[in-house]
């Protein structure tokens, strides 16, 4: 007990609440772009997700993560059901706050990743096999990448760096919901009707919510109140603001017009994009990776429909695509000056780092593809993941959860 630090134990504790924040605050998000016959069936998407993957680590997930290494791929069982997990530090991860802490810190992060996939099927998913998907999914999927990269795992070994989550979450997130989308398909009347969203001041006070949340999500993943967490949190918010920056001047070249779903889209992809880099790079640097992330992610969900994809809420090209950049961008950006733990990008003499970030991506990528397409390729064929036609079109509140979120 002795070596733990009463002020970076209350910063853990802050940070853990605000990234579980982040998971109803993405349904806000997710729930304002829906039609509103959809809202409550999706912000149970997210909402559940506390529960279902709270028992899952607390039972598998934290020892599969974060448990003695085997073979570089996966953590043992010691942690099961949080045994010997208290309120002693780690040795391993943290030392100057309670290792139960850590634990749910992490858990926060296991929570929130999968209800990110959601967003590509919204509006059309049985709530019962999502459930039983995203179970497997945080088993099969989440567990092994967070224990390559953050459990002391093989990628780790080779000196991939992820400071918050940009493989570990969004990438994965991101190839999930390319899967996901590829195998429930479109909805109905995709590229022949718009889709309006039917509450935008709910999606920007979702924003609003997520944006800070993300503080504790990117600061604290520090795991000290110490100048690596200043950083990251100043590369935080400024990447947001540039990521909002970039894709309203984008859109408005484009379009004609900048609108707030921009704006909005704009600071997920800024805040997402920069997640991975964040304890590693200078200010400018997070400004830099926040104007790519506004203008490359735009793209990337313009390029959805052209690409025959029904991504509904723009996971893939603000998730998927924005951990990629990021990671990647830790090549080029990263500073041993500004995190003594991490390494030298392209900028600052660093000449194998970039190779290293792409070898990650490209693994992380494939494998949480391929298990999420088998997952949900077996699923669908075993309990069928689709509503019917019937009940798409009377809306997921109703025929999901019988109710509705608006009784006018």
């Amino acid at each position: 007990m002795g070596g733990i630090s009463a002020g970076d134990t209350a910063f853990i504790m802050v940070s853990a609440a605000l990234v579980l924040m982040m998971t109803p605050a993405l349904g806000l998000f997710y729930g304002g772009m829906v039609r509103n016959k959809n809202v409550l069936g999706t912000f149970m998407q997210s909402l559940i997700m506390i529960t279902i993957v709270s028992f899952e680590w607390v039972y598998l997930g934290y020892s599969m993560s974060f448990g003695p290494d085997v073979s570089g791929f996966i953590g043992d069982l010691s942690w099961f059901g949080l045994k010997g997990v208290g309120a002693a530090p780690s040795d391993s991860y943290a030392t100057t706050i309670p290792h139960l802490l850590f634990a749910m810190y992490q858990c926060m992060f296991a929570i929130i990743t999968p209800a990110l996939i959601t967003g590509a099927w919204a509006e059309r998913v049985k709530f019962g096999p999502f459930v039983l998907f995203s179970l497997l999914w945080a088993i099969l999927v989440y567990n092994p990448v967070c224990h390559w990269i953050w459990g002391g795992g093989w990628l780790a070994e080779r000196g991939v760096l992820d400071f918050a989550g940009g493989l570990v979450v969004h990438l994965t997130s991101g190839a999930a919901a390319l899967a996901g989308a590829i195998v429930i398909g479109p909805r109905q009347g995709f590229r022949r009707r718009s889709f309006m969203p039917h509450n935008l001041p709910m999606t920007l006070l979702g924003t609003g919510l997520l944006w800070f949340g993300w503080f504790g999500f990117n600061g604290g993943s520090a795991l000290a109140a110490d100048g690596i967490a200043v950083g990251a949190f100043t590369a935080t918010h400024l990447a947001g603001m540039a990521g909002m920056a970039s894709w309203s001047v984008v859109e408005h070249l484009h379009r004609g017009k900048a609108t707030t779903l921009g704006a909005a889209s704009g600071a997920i992809a800024g805040l997402a994009t920069v997640t991975p880099a964040a304890g590693f790079i200078t200010p400018h640097a997070g400004i830099v990776i926040g104007l790519l992330a506004g203008a490359v992610c735009y793209l990337a969900v313009s390029m959805k429909e052209r690409l025959g994809y029904d991504d509904s809420l723009d996971v893939v090209g603000i998730h998927g695509v924005g951990g990629l950049i990021g990671t990647l961008c830790i090549g080029i950006f990263a500073s041993k000056a500004v995190n003594p733990g991490g390494a030298d990008g392209l900028l600052y003499g660093g000449s194998s780092l970039l190779a290293t970030q792409a070898f990650g991506s490209v693994v992380v990528l494939a494998y949480a593809f391929i298990v999420s397409f088998i997952l949900l390729k077996v699923i669908n064929g075993i309990f069928g993941l689709r509503v019917s036609q019937e009940d798409e079109v009377q809306g997921l509140d109703l025929s999901q959860h019988s109710e509705t979120a608006y009784n006018l």
